[in-house]
């Protein structure tokens, strides 16, 4: 899940008693993602920055938490509450649901879970012992509890296996998943449940299967089949260089490819140290329907870029903190290079230095708690979009947004670098000539933080 990429954040938690003495990683960062080939590169990220913009009614999450659409809460609900099977909708079917925290998950991606709760052990009885082996996952409401997005994914398990006994009971199974769609909830059929914890939830939902396999159609699918000219050309080689070429594209696939081209040329203007490569722009995936080249995986990597991006700023926010660590760790405890550990207890820490974990545990909480749930709401906006096309604009949407970030920071580093040329050009023709005293130094270049 995406709790293993913030290592970082999980170990300042209050929670935890011991301290990371190093970043996500022991010495210089550089992280990377894949579909198939490595699509974008990553080091620590020194500039990065999020420009405040005016929010426009139009955005998709303009609304903030409420941009997507929720369930109503199942908290305090009274015995009896519930539905019964006769209210089900045609078309909709009784299904589990398992909740799993803020994750927003994807079709056509695999997952592993470890079963160990009571009441999720017997929802996995029942699928396998009516055969059905899938269920609901849906992302649960940030702040409200028992509140669940309308919008989930089926599981289907394929594969599980029993490791009580090699555990001490302490998980039950381990199990593979396949999501194979998304899913339309509509009410919470046994919501007392959420209180008594007596087993687990069950849901109305109509599924909408994205795999293909059941001749889902999506935008595209119903686009008519184009023969290649060339004769000894098979139909699949001409579809896939037809991809790669921006044949047969619709015009929201073209718009998402040109947008994304536009965002990879200024990341390496910019040299961003989180940045797409050159060559993912030829190979971006925005087909309808569940194979490689579909738009799924482009989201998915779009997922990956906001968690690296969010990895570095972490680092950023520990680095100042972590080089003092290692002082005191070479300082009062003698420790060479190689004696220093990836962790250290918080008790074994100067009151100077517990003092300083505790500002950064707030600082970390005010700067990328926003930021973890702004990506979040984004991939649910994603899920829930109606078909291919809307999910393209979407997507289009906020790589634009993303671009325009960079343009602003863009104009800014102009800014900084004319100025500084300009001040250079002004000592060289004044080296000998006093400063005035009653002139003030420029805030601009005093405050480090003037542009952050």
């Amino acid at each position: 899940g995406r709790g293993a990429v913030f290592q970082g954040q999980h170990a300042l938690s209050r929670k935890q008693t011991t301290v990371p003495v190093f970043g996500v990683r022991k010495g210089k960062a550089t992280t990377g993602a894949s579909t198939g080939s490595r699509l974008f590169s990553s080091e620590e990220d020194d500039d990065y920055d999020d420009d405040d913009e005016d929010v426009d009614s139009d955005e998709p999450l303009s609304k903030g938490i409420d941009s997507v659409s929720w369930l109503p809460t199942v908290a305090g609900a009274k015995p009896g509450s519930g539905a019964d099977d006769d209210s089900i909708r045609d078309g909709a079917e009784v299904l589990p649901l398992f909740p799993l925290g803020g994750i927003v998950y994807t079709p056509n991606s695999e997952h592993i879970l470890n079963i160990f709760e009571p009441r999720y052990r017997q929802m996995y009885t029942d699928i396998l012992m009516n055969g059905t082996k899938r269920f609901v996952v849906s992302m649960s409401h940030p702040s409200e509890k028992g509140r669940f997005a309308q919008t989930g994914v089926l599981f289907e398990l394929e594969d599980l296996k029993e490791v009580s006994e090699q555990t001490n009971d302490q998980i039950k199974y381990i199990c593979n998943h396949k999501v194979t769609g998304r899913v339309k909830l509509y009410q919470v059929m046994n919501p007392e449940e959420w209180e008594s914890r007596e087993t687990y939830l069950k849901v109305e939902g109509t599924i909408m299967d994205d795999t293909g396999k059941d001749g889902a159609s999506d935008a595209n699918d119903d686009a008519a089949e184009v023969k290649p000219d060339e004769p000894g050309m098979s139909s699949d080689v001409y579809s896939a260089l037809s991809a790669v070429l921006g044949n047969n594209l619709s015009k929201p696939e073209k718009d998402l490819k040109t947008s994304f081209a536009d965002l990879v040329d200024i990341q390496h203007d910019l040299a961003e140290d989180v940045r797409f490569t050159k060559a993912s722009v030829a190979a971006l995936a925005v087909a309808s329907g569940a194979g490689e080249d579909g738009l799924w995986q482009t989201i998915r990597l779009w997922q990956a870029y906001a968690d690296q991006r969010l990895v570095a700023r972490q680092n950023e926010l520990q680095k100042d903190f972590q080089d003092k660590l290692q002082e005191f760790l070479r300082k009062e405890k003698g420790m060479t290079e190689d004696e220093l550990p990836s962790a250290i207890s918080f008790q074994d820490l100067s009151p100077q230095l517990q003092k300083e974990v505790q500002d950064l545990q707030k600082r970390m909480a005010v700067e990328l708690e926003p930021l973890i749930l702004e990506s979040t709401l984004t991939m649910q906006k994603i899920l829930e979009a109606q078909d291919h096309d809307a999910r393209c604009e979407l997507l289009r949407f906020f790589i634009d947004a993303e671009r325009k970030r960079l343009n602003a920071k863009k104009l800014l580093r102009g800014m900084f670098a004319s100025s500084d040329d300009e001040e250079d050009d002004d000592e060289e023709e004044n080296l000998d000539a006093p400063s005035p005293a009653s002139e003030a130094p420029t805030s601009m270049f005093d405050d480090p933080d003037a542009f952050q």
